[in-house]
């Protein structure tokens, strides 16, 4: 009997903690509903670049790394078998339609150590900065050959810029 209080305690303090989270999830997801639903890939695409075995880690705000987009299938953490072609990236996110990112729509590519709850070695992660609609997103990415894919999207990186100019 001396343990079943003890253990009751635990168990609502578990429930209570379990409920807060799921209510602050759900207050993100209402803070970010205006967030438009990403580009679906279209029927025919340009050159394909690449295509890496990767861990989609997660779609954080532009320069905010810790402030993660729980909305329109970019909210949750997956395996993902990414294209790289000339004319965008493929995103398919295990349980959501694919994701397109148009090479109009990325902003940069590079290297991070961290985003929200992954740390890795030092430029471990593949960074994709995008615009979705209006606003900037970072996409963080573990791929099983790194220097591919980042070859593959700095070779997007380069179309992008000499588009700009």
């Amino acid at each position: 009997m001396d343990k079943v209080i003890p253990a009751i305690i635990v168990a609502v303090i578990l429930v209570v903690a379990l409920g807060l989270m799921v209510l602050g999830w759900r207050a993100r997801q209402r803070r970010q509903i205006t967030l438009p639903e990403p580009h679906r890939v279209p029927s025919s695409l340009g050159t394909v670049l690449g295509e890496f075995e990767t861990f989609y880690v997660a779609t954080t705000m532009a320069g905010d790394p810790l402030n993660r987009v729980a909305v329109q299938g970019l909210g949750f953490r997956a395996k993902a078998f990414v294209v790289v072609t000339a004319d965008g990236v493929i995103v398919p996110i295990d349980g959501q339609p694919d994701i397109f990112i148009p090479v109009a729509d990325i902003r940069d590519v590079s290297l991070a150590t961290w985003t929200i709850d992954r740390v890795v070695e030092r430029d471990g992660l593949i960074l994709i900065a995008w615009t979705l609609g209006d606003t900037g997103v970072d996409s963080y990415f573990r791929a099983e050959e790194p220097q591919g894919f980042l070859a593959a999207l700095t070779s997007l990186r380069s179309t992008i810029e000499s588009d700009s100019q």
